[in-house]
């Protein structure tokens, strides 16, 4: 099994022996709970950074907690992929600080153009029952091919991002693919739409993982790579209808 998501992979769900118990075995309800309970941190700790920004108007006041949530939470991302047995723990910490990251930059993104962030949160959970719905329905068939081909393009997109942050660095830019004229729109819808592929891939990938008689814990961690996906999703709309809002 292949997914475009960092978190899911081959091995995810390798290694285990099926449980027999029902009330110890990863279920796909499991997962959707947990899932709830992670939207609900990541909301918990976003507002209150939305909050502490528009008190003071000042962005110096979210800047520290906006670098704590997007460092954090990488490193509590890379400890959850690598000891999955820890998600229950992890997965919330993770949710937590995504939470004052997501916070941080919708707060900015509102005060630069205002009323931007209630569209961008519909269009991702617009978009994320879209993609159950065609899932469920078998409009779009989860081949080995189409697995590929959203690994590959999802590899190529993160390729893309790290170079051009190390570019940054020298003080290189790309402001076609990043700007907000029909080049960075048009890169920005096409991001748009692998990350909503790979939503349809961690579907499939969990519901598998339950039809395996994977052990519980994995409920935890299937829900976070959900988050991962969702967060991606919702960061790269913000990022399109900025990039709209700028040529009006």
């Amino acid at each position: 099994m292949r997914t475009g998501n960092p978190a899911l992979s081959d091995r995810t769900f390798a290694g285990f022996g099926r449980v027999s118990a029902a009330d110890q075995a990863m279920t796909v309800q499991g997962t959707v709970n947990k899932s709830i309970l992670l939207l609900a941190c990541v909301l918990l700790t976003s507002l209150w950074v939305w909050k502490l920004f528009f008190r003071t108007l000042d962005p110096a006041t979210v800047t520290p907690w906006l670098l704590i949530g997007a460092v954090g939470g990488f490193v509590v991302a890379l400890i959850t992929i690598f000891k999955q047995t820890w998600a229950g723990v992890t997965a919330p910490i993770y949710a937590l600080l995504e939470g004052l990251f997501i916070g941080g930059v919708s707060a900015l993104a509102e005060a630069q153009f205002p009323g931007i962030v209630i569209p961008a949160v519909a269009l991702t959970f617009g978009t994320c029952l879209a993609m159950l719905l065609v899932y469920k329905s078998g409009l779009i068939k989860v081949t080995e091919n189409f697995k590929l081909g959203v690994v590959a393009a999802t590899g190529g997109i993160a390729l893309f991002y790290l170079i051009s942050i190390v570019l940054g660095f020298f003080g290189i830019g790309v402001p076609l693919v990043f700007g907000s004229g029909p080049v960075g729109i048009g890169f920005s819808l096409l991001v748009v739409g692998i990350a909503a592929l790979n939503l349809v891939l961690d579907f499939d990938f969990i519901e598998s993982g339950a039809a395996q008689g994977a052990p519980k814990y994995l409920e935890w961690y299937g829900a976070f790579a959900l988050m991962v996906t969702l967060i991606w999703l919702y960061l790269e709309m913000l990022r399109l209808l900025m990039k709209l809002r700028s040529q009006e």
